[in-house]
């Protein structure tokens, strides 16, 4: 008999090796393999297990739930094999999670971690504690309530068996200043300049940045490390779609993944995407979300409030093409013209009175990024081992390995929305295929169950009424032109060089003119499609304006119409700024020369890391 136990491998094969094509043959090369006890060749068989049940679970060929579970235990039980065989020489990771104001996220971050040990049990726990991952919580916050509370997670799930560190504000500090004074001048865009009693909202580039210090300091072994950069809104899970709506599940073997795709490629960096609500700015949605929203009120016009709910049983559209982007044309997909149906979450029985009031009380999520209709759902694809070149960092998502690190996202110092995408593009250019991105993406959660209340997001301004993104919404404008300016140099200049001034400047005025006629047409589209809903909703006599007990939800559709006219209307701030001449000369010069002064910040920064 072998001294290895496969009792779960051998009962999976037994239950689904009928519905399952090529579990049968494997179970025939188990029974050839266990009187050997071949630990490698027994390890081998699970990984040739598992695209073929990945491929079940997700063609919906058995029970879901029931495959999964089976599935996990696998997972499980060839680490227990590699735990026993005792030699074990795949990737540690440590995983880095900017953080500022955000308490709920992260606590749904950091059990999305937990979960994803426990289910998989990735490296084994041993002591207490999974020894192959450690976790960096790298604070920025401003609020010292919110600190103390981050504080309070680490240490509750210190004691759950995952080794987080707080890489505290004036431990960021105390690392960005031993490096030397004219190496650390030289990255102050990228590590940021503030000083020591203000070293808080420093942005996500630069607090990111700073973690890849705790990063030199922890590695032990660079050759088999790799780092995992996670935002607080992202989850390591998936959604699926499912009759009753949207399920969450932990479904994906994240580590064990990314450690075979590091092993068997030569890839230096690698994105993993993310599912659920948009990557981008609700300032660039805001067109096609007032479309959803107006095809939502005439469809509900046709119907009676006291008739049973009717927006159920729908399945939403893939929205996977960026089909959330008002401008996805400058990404080179096809603009969607065709609106988006709502799905209502109402559980029960219901009526459209009550669909119309939760409808209602999440509008203004929006402002947080929360798209309602144009969610983007997980898709099995190819798999999980194909790679594919990339063009986009996704900064909630990506990994890379010691000498990757060098490939850091720029320009933090600006604060412009789009620097994934700018790093990418520059990335790309400098060491093509070697970066990557492969289909393990993460769930991706604008707002928590703690509502926005309890949420902070940069650039939005919350009031009792009023969400105000003139911050955001000036930061996207000129991250766009960041993006595509640079995404235009990186095609007629060698990015291993410092760009020329010349090429600099005109590529940025061919692209300022660009947008702005793209951003003009949104304008004017958003300001006409919101007096459409305004017209539908108030002036148009529907059934809704009858209804006493609507009150408090129609004046929450007020006040998203109110929203949407202060943060895109004609007097808007965001829209001012962009329209004048003065401040775009202003941002241009800083875009200008941050381009020019790339090369040389990074050749500072690569500086730090000792390659053998």
């Amino acid at each position: 008999m072998s001294e290895f136990n496969t009792s779960r491998l051998q009962a999976c094969i037994a239950r689904y090796q009928a519905g399952i094509p090529g579990l049968a043959d494997l179970g025939n090369e188990l029974q050839r393999l266990v009187p050997a006890v071949d630990a490698d060749a027994l390890t081998d068989l699970y990984e040739q297990c598992y695209p073929l049940l990945e491929q079940a679970l997700w063609s919906g060929r058995a029970d879901f739930h029931e495959l999964l579970a089976s599935y996990q235990s696998l997972c499980r039980e060839q680490e227990e094999l590699i735990a026993q065989r005792g030699d074990d020489d795949r990737y540690s990771f440590i995983l880095g999670i900017p953080i500022a104001d955000r308490p709920p996220h992260l606590r749904a971050c950091l059990e999305s971690i937990l979960q994803v040990c426990t289910l998989f049990n990735y490296g084994s726990k041993l002591g207490g504690v999974w020894g192959k991952i450690q976790i960096i919580v790298a604070e920025d916050s401003r609020d010292e309530n919110n600190i103390r509370r981050h504080q309070g997670l680490v240490e509750e799930y210190r004691r759950k068996g995952l080794q987080v560190h707080h890489y505290g504000l004036a431990e960021q500090y105390e690392l960005l200043h031993a490096l030397p004074a004219r190496t650390r001048e030289k990255l102050g865009h990228m590590l940021t300049t503030q000083p020591k009693d203000r070293f808080y909202l420093k942005g996500q580039a630069a607090n990111r940045n700073l973690s890849y210090l705790k990063f030199l300091q922890l590695t032990q072994d660079k050759h088999r490390t790799l780092y995992y950069l996670v935002d607080s809104d992202q989850s390591l899970c998936v959604n699926r779609r499912t009759g009753d709506g949207e399920e969450v599940v932990y479904a994906l073997n994240y580590f064990h993944y990314f450690d075979k795709l590091f092993r068997t490629s030569d890839t230096l960096v690698l994105t993993g995407k993310m599912v659920g609500d948009p990557p981008v700015s609700p300032s660039v949605m805001a067109a096609n979300f007032l479309d959803d929203v107006i095809a939502f009120f005439t469809s509900l016009a046709a119907l009676r409030g006291d008739q049973p709910c009717g927006f159920h049983g729908a399945i939403e559209p893939h929205a996977g093409n960026a089909a959330y982007h008002d401008l996805a044309g400058l990404f080179g997909f096809a603009n969607e013209s065709a609106t988006f149906p709502y799905s209502c979450r109402l559980p029960g029985a219901h009526n459209h009175s009550a669909c119309l009031m939760d409808f209602a009380g999440r509008l203004n999520a929006f402002f947080f990024g929360e798209h309602l209709t144009r969610k983007t759902w997980f898709g099995y694809g190819k798999g999980f081992s194909q790679l594919s070149p990339a063009r986009t960092m996704y900064p909630g998502n990506y990994v890379a390995n010691y000498e990757g690190l060098k490939y850091i996202i720029p320009f933090g110092h600006l604060r412009l929305r789009m620097s994934g995408p700018t790093a990418g593009r520059l990335i790309a250019a400098e060491i093509g295929g070697r970066f990557a991105s492969c289909n393990l993406p993460n769930l991706h959660r604008r707002t928590t169950e703690a509502g926005v209340e309890d949420d902070f997001r940069p650039g939005v301004e919350v009031g009792q009424q009023s969400m105000d993104l003139s911050d955001e919404f000036e930061r996207q404008f000129f991250g766009d032109l960041m993006l595509f300016s640079t995404e235009a140099l990186v095609r007629q200049a060698d990015v291993r060089k410092p760009f020329p001034r010349d090429l600099v400047e005109m590529v940025i005025a061919q692209k300022e003119a660009e947008l702005l006629t793209l951003y003009r047409q949104k304008h004017g589209a958003i300001i006409a499609k919101n007096r459409q809903l305004h017209a539908l909703v108030f002036d148009s006599g529907h059934w809704w304006l009858h209804s006493l007990v609507l009150a408090p939800a129609l004046g929450q559709v007020r006040a998203f119409i109110d929203n949407i006219e202060r943060n895109f209307g004609e007097q808007a701030m965001a829209w001012c700024q962009i329209q004048s001449t003065a401040h775009r000369a202003q941002r241009k010069q800083q875009i200008a020369e941050a381009l020019m002064n790339y090369r040389a910040e990074r050749n500072a920064w690569d500086s730090l890391f000792q390659l053998d």
